[in-house]
């Protein structure tokens, strides 16, 4: 807010000072609120301070409201004296009132809030905008807040300047006399010089003004002719008139340097129907200039902005014609155009061609007062066709194709495109060209692509070898022809070999003569230390080119043994064909170690290996020196990882589950495939009795966890209170539910069942006397009219983790 204020006030300071058609006084806050006011709206500095001239503002109180903002005194507007030295003082003057303004606006640089953020960003989209083919070019020229034809206050004062009311005179005396006199010319045209009276001085040039005050001033300053300078000072405000297709058409308040330019972008330049090529200026009646800005814009020629005088009118009537081209030019968009201006002048307001253009032709469509209708225009009569209002010029693109290319592919030492010239016109030249014929070429034919008049295509043999030798005749070459000569590598089906197995690097192989078994092991990494050297096996497919029927053998194999990479039993010096395969087997006698985990109460917990693939539970405990006095056989429990196999059933298991129940639930349930799972196993039966079915054999990865004695019992379910209660010898089921408050409304009664530390599940029978166990859980299910998954799901996460449930399923699912 404060840096535009102070750029008001700069404004303020070009336009020369007070209104002279001031209304009415402002008062301090009235000014600052309109202020604001028009900057949301997004005015202009310029406009803010011609309103606020035209509504009383005065000079001096915007200069102490400024300061207020600014924190700056505007005691430098006393400079405006200034000293004669060596400087022209009416040039010197007018820099000092336009360095305190400036002063003020860089004072307030550091008032960089975000209000005046968003104003200057919201005058940027309204004065600044990107040229599209939809623009008129020219339009924006008055909207660009970097181009505002400002007059130049620095400058010295022109000669044939003409001096009005308002203006400052300032005479300097030197000499025998030395004075400074600064005289503003009166409304009647008078400045009043002490002991001289007054000298009408209005409308004269600065030139004519200086002689007169000489000579009048030798009257009083004898022998002081010639130490006289006369020069300008604080200029006066001119009042012009904008009138026609503006944007802001209206008397403006201009500096009296100021130029046509200057008045137009003041108004916000010419409307969406205003004219560039016809701007006018009348002066007492009569029209006395009339502006061409594409000659400014196009040449620079400024020679018809001329300076404008008080009372002038500057008028912009309507565009004549309005034409858009379209296409291939460096700059498409409209133009206006003057009547008579030919599609020459129209190309080059356009930038003219671009590099891939059509230049024969332009098309052009025109409305002819009742209908469109299409013409073309021939390069020769660029000039000569004028265009109309309302015209649409196109340039198209230059053709897709060639009319010198010649290419040439395959075996030779440098393919591609070259040119049909008279140097270069047969297939040896060609050859030649391309360096040459590399030693895997086919020379035996080539292949020559021809493109017909029609544009379809045809096929040349070519005796490539006989016309390199000369004993062939050459063939002449025509634009857009081929010359293909095959290597014998396109010509033979090379293939590939494939190795698998006990390799370091499985995979495919590019084949070359005489590629041995041996050969391909050691392309292929050697072997690894778990391949069979007694085993390897190449398989091959049946080829006879010349077969007539199918046969009954669809492959051949071959088995070889291997020392070092070499082969020992088999066909010596075997050598492989393309697409042969090779699988080195695996040695049967190899194994890695296989690692199981015992934890909890034993006496040495850890990893154990597997001494054989049929280990079981009793052998792991007798290694890790057998269980601890305070180990509760009964609830030892084993962790599984699951196999591949295992995984894929408990995916299957999963997703059927998932649709059953829902994706909210499931999600919320946290139901997913687990890597492992809990088996169910009965530990004290597998020591009593090792190698019984109770002893199961282990497999890698399992987790055997033997716990501390847990004496207490789980009630869950459908009770009144889950609970978790002391194990009581000898207690019934029903003794444990009651003290989880008996069954709820929806117990399913006859269906409950109890979970071990083990994971086992066994059903309440009778009383359960018998059954219940030191941790286990008794689970009360809930009543449904069918199988509910979602039951199923909460009951099982309440006690064992879904991986075990699922695992579970997936084996009834087997």
């Amino acid at each position: 807010m404060r840096k535009q204020f102070a750029r008001v006030v700069l404004w303020l300071f070009l336009l020369g000072g007070p209104a002279v058609y001031a209304q009415s006084g402002m008062t301090d806050s009235q000014v600052i609120e309109y202020v604001q006011q028009a900057l949301q709206q997004g005015k202009d500095q310029q406009t803010i301070a011609m309103e606020l001239l035209s509504k009383g503002a005065t000079q001096e109180q915007l200069l102490r409201l400024k300061s207020q903002y600014s924190g700056t005194s505007t005691s430098g507007s006393s400079s405006l004296t200034g000293d004669a030295s060596g400087l022209d003082t009416g040039t010197r003057a007018r820099k000092t009132t336009v360095a305190n303004a400036t002063d003020g606006e860089a004072a307030l640089e550091g008032a960089n809030t975000d209000e005046m953020k968003e104003t200057m960003k919201k005058r940027q989209e309204l004065k600044v905008s990107t040229a599209s083919e939809n623009d008129v070019f020219g339009r924006n020229i008055f909207n660009i807040e970097q181009l505002t034809f400002q007059p130049n206050l620095n400058m010295a004062t022109p000669e044939n300047y003409r001096l009005g009311p308002g203006d400052e005179v300032i005479v300097d005396v030197w000499g025998a006399s030395q004075n400074t006199m600064r005289l503003e010319i009166s409304p009647d045209g008078y400045v009043n010089i002490t002991n001289l009276g007054p000298v009408y001085l209005n409308n004269m040039t600065i030139k004519d003004a200086r002689q007169l005050l000489k000579q009048e001033l030798g009257k009083i300053y004898a022998d002081s002719a010639n130490n006289i300078q006369v020069t300008l000072g604080n200029i006066r405000t001119i009042q012009v008139n904008v009138m026609g297709e503006v944007r802001a058409p209206g008397t403006y308040a201009l500096s009296s340097l100021s130029t046509v330019f200057h008045a137009l972008y003041a108004s916000g330049g010419v409307s969406d129907i205003g004219s560039l090529r016809n701007v006018q200026v009348a002066r007492g009646g009569k029209t006395i200039a009339r502006l061409d800005v594409y000659e400014y814009i196009m040449k620079g020629q400024i020679q018809d902005d001329i300076r404008l005088q008080d009372g002038d009118v500057v008028i912009v009537p309507t565009y004549d014609e309005l034409v858009k081209i379209t296409g291939k030019v460096k700059r498409p968009m409209f133009y206006e155009m003057k009547n008579g201006e030919s599609a020459a002048t129209l190309l080059k307001y356009a930038g003219g061609f671009s590099s891939d253009a059509y230049k024969k032709s332009i098309r052009v469509l025109r409305k002819d007062g009742k209908e469109f209708s299409v013409k073309t225009v021939n390069d020769i009569d660029y000039s000569a066709f004028k265009l109309i209002d309302g015209d649409v010029v196109t340039v198209d693109s230059i053709l897709n194709r060639f009319n010198n290319r010649l290419e040439v592919k395959g075996a030779v030492y440098h393919p591609g495109v070259f040119e049909l010239s008279g140097s270069l016109n047969t297939v040896r030249q060609l050859v030649e060209k391309a360096d040459g014929l590399l030693g895997d070429a086919f020379t035996g034919r080539a292949v020559l692509y021809r493109e017909r008049e029609n544009l379809t295509k045809e096929v040349l043999p070519v005796d490539i070898e006989g016309i390199l030798k000369g004993t062939s005749p050459d063939i002449a070459l025509q634009k857009n022809d081929i010359l293909y000569i095959p290597s014998i590598h396109d010509l033979q089906d090379m293939g590939k070999v494939t190795i698998s197995g006990e390799v370091n690097k499985p995979g495919s192989y590019t084949y070359a003569d005489h590629m041995s078994l041996e050969d391909l092991v050691i392309t292929a990494g050697g072997l690894k230390e778990s391949a069979s050297l007694v085993r390897v096996d190449v398989s091959r497919r049946i080829r006879d080119p010349k077969g007539t029927t199918e046969p009954d053998m669809i492959g051949q194999n071959f088995s070889f043994g291997l020392k070092d990479g070499f082969v020992v039993d088999g066909e010596a010096g075997f050598e492989l064909q393309p697409y042969d395969q090779v699988f080195v087997r695996r040695s049967p006698s190899y194994n890695e170690q296989v690692n199981v985990t015992v934890d909890g109460e034993v006496l040495y917990r850890g990893e154990y290996t597997l001494s054989t693939k049929s280990e079981r539970l009793s052998s792991l405990i007798q290694r890790a020196g057998g269980v601890s006095r305070y180990a509760y056989v009964r609830g030892a429990k084993l962790r599984r990882v699951a196999n591949e196999e295992e995984l894929r059933r408990m995916e299957d298991v999963v997703k059927m589950v998932r649709r059953e129940i829902g994706e909210t639930l499931a999600t919320s349930l946290g139901l997913k495939v687990d890597s492992t799972f809990t088996v169910g196993i009965d530990l004290e039966a597998a020591l009593a009795n090792p190698g019984g079915d109770a002893d199961l054999v282990l497999r890698e990865g399992d987790v055997l966890t033997v716990p501390e004695y847990n004496n207490t019992v789980k009630v869950n379910g459908a009770v009144m209170m889950p609970n978790t209660v002391s194990y009581a010898k000898g207690k019934s089921v029903k003794y444990y539910l009651s003290q989880a408050g008996g069954y709820s409304a929806n117990a399913k009664k006859s269906q409950k069942f109890i979970i071990y530390m083990n994971g086992q599940v066994a059903e309440v029978k009778g009383s359960g006397k018998k059954q219940i166990e030191p941790g286990c859980e008794i689970v009360v299910p809930n009543k449904t009219k069918k199988f509910n998954f979602a039951t199923v799901v909460s009951n099982a996460t309440s006690f064992a983790s879904l991986a075990t449930m699922l695992a579970s399923l997936a084996t009834m699912m087997k």
